[in-house]
């Protein structure tokens, strides 16, 4: 093969193959006629190639026709222009997907921590395998309600922030084990019942109800969120349905994992709360008024606005264009 004759030949065409992918907006005869000209100068890349090996005139016509295919397969979108679509369509429809499981997991956990609360508050040895006497009734006259406003508003509202940040995404991230969001539920529902236990056993119920209702309405809500989406993860594992079983577990840790970034958000409003509102000398239908708003915001983004972006076809997921071509399955 002659290169320089080629180079000649072809120099105009190319030239138009390189016009074309630069142009903005194509019509589409324009199109048609792109995708005839990366075609023409691929065979001719070929030739090269196989004629001369790597010359500068092959790297050139790489170049127009890397450009040409960027071009027609499309460019990936603005980080920018995903965040609207973020909040707007994928975090609440990933939320809607999940709302019967939280809900599910709202009632166990109130359950458990009910019961852990009574059954060790009405037996006086279970109070007392708990501690010192003297150190349980410190606990629930004054270390209970110190523990709010013990520390500058701003990093206790941090540190409780992060803590609980945490504590949601090893639910998201470990769900696929099905065993880790359990345990962590639990643990909490135990704990909260527990203290809540100590605070009735003194005749200071009241007060366990009014310091953690502010914050906790948002904050526990949360946690439930989290477990709920590590076992859906867990469960697109276990019963896959007619997709292949990497796929479903991909396509549900996708979609849920979002669900973890929108909760670090949500966790800092609710840590905002602690930090800034439970401690304050103000009214308590004021305080516990901030955090039902708090909630009721949450529960309207999760099931208003996660509903209607579920109609219009989102489940939280990528689009197919951002994780490729899906495996085709029947049924």
């Amino acid at each position: 093969m002659d290169l320089d004759a080629l180079t000649v030949a072809r120099r105009d065409e190319w030239a138009r193959l390189d016009e074309l992918s630069r142009i903005r907006r194509l019509s589409g005869r324009e199109i048609d006629e792109l995708v005839t000209r990366y075609r023409a100068a691929s065979a001719d890349l070929a030739d090269v190639k196989t004629s001369a090996g790597r010359t500068p005139q092959g790297d050139h016509i790489s170049t127009m026709l890397a450009r040409a295919r960027l071009r027609l397969t499309g460019a990936p979108e603005n980080v920018l222009r995903q965040i609207p679509r973020f909040f707007a369509l994928q975090l609440p429809a990933a939320l809607y997907r999940i709302r019967w499981a939280t809900l599910v997991i709202a009632v166990g956990f109130v359950a458990v921590g009910t019961i852990v609360a009574l059954w060790v508050s009405g037996d006086p040895a279970l109070v007392a395998s708990l501690g010192d006497r003297a150190q349980l009734e410190e606990y629930a006259e004054n270390e209970f309600t110190d523990y709010y406003s013990e520390n500058p508003a701003a990093v206790f509202a941090g540190t409780v922030w992060t803590n609980n940040a945490w504590i949601a995404a090893q639910c998201v991230l470990f769900g696929v084990t099905g065993i880790w969001p359990i345990m962590v539920l639990v643990q909490n529902a135990v704990g909260v019942g527990t203290a809540a236990a100590v605070m009735i056993a003194f005749g200071r119920g009241d007060v366990f109800v009014l310091y953690i209702l502010p914050h906790g309405l948002l904050e526990l809500t949360c946690i439930f969120v989290a477990g709920a989406a590590g076992l859906r993860i867990f469960w697109a594992w276990v019963a896959p349905g007619p997709m292949p079983r990497g796929e479903s577990l991909a396509a549900a840790g996708r979609s849920l994992a979002t669900v973890a970034i929108g909760l670090v958000i949500a966790l800092a409003v609710a840590g905002l709360i602690e930090g800034f509102v439970t401690a304050q000398p103000w009214p308590w239908p004021v305080k516990i008024g901030i955090g039902a708003a708090a909630l009721a915001l949450f529960v309207f983004y999760m099931v208003v606005v996660g509903g209607r972006a579920q109609r219009l076809g989102e489940t939280g997921d990528l689009t197919e264009y951002e994780t490729g071509t899906p495996t085709l399955v029947a049924g």
